[in-house]
């Protein structure tokens, strides 16, 4: 048997977790601390009876048996052998992506339109994308027309992607006006970085 699971430490890791019966019925297993992609430090401590062994390095690993637990170094073949199965039906990591606009509209920057064809892309790779749509404004202009605005946005965002094949039951919006700037600022500001949609996908 096999299974994943995320380990607690000095960040968010990955460990692998395999228990299987050896030849004379005693359990085993093995664990192995993989690589974050972003290169974050993370640790796991294995606990076994009495036993302890902090694993804080990318491929650390320990085996462990009835009569107790034993530390290597393992490697991205031994993982892929006795992994791979679990590692390939993992769901694959949320994907956050931002577009901007234009002043007081619901119109994509040039700089936006420019990169539209590789976040679709990106897109297309989730085999059934669920995918969250927040617009944003700037803190020109009032409360209640940011509301609107910003929801505008998310809706151009989301009509977009149903143009494109997505599923609309997939895609979930919402508008928060000018209530969370990327660039904090004083009210009445134009901001062009806080005219935004992000896009969360998994």
């Amino acid at each position: 048997m096999s299974r994943l699971y995320g380990c607690p430490g000095r960040g968010i890791g990955i460990a692998v977790l395999a228990a299987f019966l050896a030849a004379c019925a005693h359990q085993t297993g093995t664990v192995v601390l993989l690589p974050e992609k972003d290169g974050r430090s993370t640790s796991v401590t294995v606990t076994q009876g009495n036993e302890q062994i902090v694993l804080d390095q990318p491929y650390a690993a320990v085996r462990q048996m009835s009569s107790g637990m034993t530390a290597y170094v393992s490697n991205a073949q031994e993982v892929q052998a006795l992994f791979g199965a679990a590692l390939a039906a993992q769901p694959s990591r949320p994907t956050s992506f931002t577009l901007y606009f234009i002043e007081g509209k619901d119109e994509f920057t040039d700089a936006s339109k420019q990169i539209l064809a590789d976040v679709l892309a990106k897109i297309a790779t989730y085999a059934v994308p669920d995918i969250v749509v927040i617009g944003h404004t700037d803190r020109v202009g009032s409360d209640t027309s940011n509301d609107a605005l910003a929801l505008r946005r998310a809706e151009t965002v989301r009509a977009m992607l149903i143009a494109r094949g997505i599923s609309p039951a997939g895609i979930v919006v919402a508008g928060r006006g000018e209530r969370e700037p990327l660039v904090p600022t004083a009210d009445g500001v134009a901001e062009p970085r806080n005219r935004r949609v992000e896009m969360v996908v998994r």
